[in-house]
């Protein structure tokens, strides 16, 4: 049997997944069970658009809490404080420049289950991560990207 994908995660993400799941749970749940029940009151079921909107929207609601539940199972816990301080990893936050002249650019580098570009949060998976992945403060970088190879410098790491 192939081995479980892991999920690196923050703390904050696993605690986000947990609210997220708590809430599609206790809340949304209930409030997709009343929209098919009123819907359900309008009569034949074969030409209801707001029957198959709820039951849609139950199978969306009923796939993420499983989704969240195996990502919760097989959460793996970031330990930043096990690496270099001037080292890029998991869980830190990395400002590189692209060479020779470009503006400085800052992302954390969290696991994909808390990726969120525009909040600055970039998956350990991305083109860009992969790239910065395991170098140190100062070095120069060659990362390649869909688009070809970009040359950065690497400014800070927090």
């Amino acid at each position: 049997m192939a081995e479980e994908k892991k999920y690196p995660m923050t703390q904050q993400g696993k605690e986000k997944l947990e609210d997220e799941l708590e809430t599609l749970k206790t809340k949304t749940r209930a409030e997709v069970i009343e929209r098919i029940k009123i819907a359900r009151s309008f009569g034949d079921l074969s030409e209801n658009s707001e029957y198959e909107s709820a039951k849609d929207e139950q199978a969306f609601v009923e796939g993420r809490v499983s989704t969240i539940e195996h990502m919760l199972l097989n959460a793996e816990m970031i330990d930043s404080e096990a690496v270099a301080k001037d080292e890029v990893s998991l869980g830190r936050s990395v400002t590189f420049k692209e060479l020779p002249d470009e503006e400085p650019e800052t992302y954390t580098i969290v696991g994909q289950s808390e990726a969120d570009p525009t909040t600055g949060k970039i998956s350990n998976e991305s083109p860009i991560a992969v790239g910065l992945l395991g170098h140190k403060l100062n070095e120069e970088v060659t990362i390649k990207i869909p688009s070809g190879d970009m040359k950065v410098k690497i400014i800070s790491v927090d």
